[in-house]
């Protein structure tokens, strides 16, 4: 399982991120403060992602994609080729970067192991202080992996902006076919990336030297990209959609219920809660992320049926345009029914 989705769900998020940006670039394009409204909006999204790295988890990835999304908005106002190109440099970047001289340096094997027990210790029995300290000398020894992973984010940025620019997503139901094959051979090839540089550690097989090094990142690349065409292709049809109903109020609520997953995972596992860190086997762990998904999936059916945003969507948003939306966050057919 951890084969299939460590990193592949980072990736895909990146991907629709893109994808969200450049569907607000052209929602305000008869706006004369489009710049200025996209720039606050990832400037509110860099301050809520600073106050969810500090105070409540520093595996946090929406301030790198606030950053990422301030460096790619100007390829938006380029030409139409631009995106086209900076994505096709960035990700060739990611790919070459093992071979250059290091951007970043990593920490050493011996702070690693010296934080990794400290971690053990302080987030399984600390107190909300302590945790909170530790936490912002952690975070020193993970900028550099954001600093490695950021031309990946960039240019999976940018690859959603041009597949959203090429109508491909609009145009989907016209291309099931099309789609269809190119997850098949995107999720195949993934898979056969994956798994070789998976088990080459475990088999026996010679190194691979710079082709493991780079066949890797593809492979976790191009899963993917294979599982977001595959979504695009089964939502494409109604029968598709009916299927991938159950997950639509989860995701136009994925802000708000990314931080309240942080929050409830703290309360868990973290010394000032359950303290439940490292005291789960595998079966329990995977238990407790299916139960807290699951709860997530209903109460945002609950939610949205009176509101028209997640709590965190509606503040973004208000921030965003320095005023409440329109229609506040009632629902619409909440209003209509008068049943709020």
């Amino acid at each position: 399982m951890l084969t299939f989705v460590d990193m592949k769900a980072f990736a895909l998020f990146s991907l629709l991120f893109g994808i969200g940006l450049a569907i607000q670039f052209e929602r305000l394009v008869s706006t004369p403060r489009r710049a200025a409204l996209l720039v606050r909006r990832l400037l509110v999204l860099l301050g809520l992602g600073l106050i969810h790295l500090v105070l409540i988890w520093n595996g946090d990835i929406l301030t790198e994609y606030a950053v990422a999304g301030l460096i790619v908005l100007p390829f938006l106002f380029g030409r139409a080729w631009l995106p086209a190109l900076g994505c096709a440099l960035f990700l060739g970047l990611y790919l070459v970067q093992p071979f250059l001289p290091p951007l970043v340096t990593f920490p050493s094997r011996t702070w690693l192991l010296h934080y990794v027990a400290a971690a053990d210790r302080v987030y399984s029995t600390g107190g909300f202080l302590e945790i909170l300290r530790f936490r912002v000398e952690e975070t020193a020894g993970i900028l550099p992996l954001h600093a490695f992973v950021l031309p990946r984010t960039l240019g999976l940025f940018l690859l959603g902006v041009v597949a959203w620019r090429s109508g491909l997503v609009q145009r989907a139901g016209n291309r099931q076919r099309t789609l269809g094959s190119a997850a098949f051979l995107a999720t195949g090839a993934g898979t056969a990336l994956t798994l070789a540089t998976a088990t080459r550690n475990y088999s026996g097989w010679p190194s691979l030297g710079w082709v493991q090094t780079v066949a890797a990142p593809v492979g976790t690349i191009l899963l993917a990209l294979g599982y977001a065409i595959a979504v695009l292709a089964t939502g494409s049809t109604l029968s598709g959609r009916r299927r991938l109903a159950w997950a639509e109020p989860v995701g136009r609520m994925a802000f708000t219920n990314y931080v309240v997953q942080s929050l409830v995972l703290g309360l868990i596992f973290y010394g000032y809660g359950l303290g439940l860190l490292g005291k789960l086997s595998l079966a329990e762990g995977f238990g407790l992320v299916l139960a807290v998904y699951f709860t997530q999936v209903y109460g945002s059916h609950l939610w949205l049926r009176r509101y028209r945003f997640g709590p965190l969507e509606w503040l973004w948003r208000t921030l965003m345009y320095g005023q409440v939306p329109s229609g506040s966050l009632r629902s619409r057919d909440c209003a209509i029914s008068n049943d709020c």
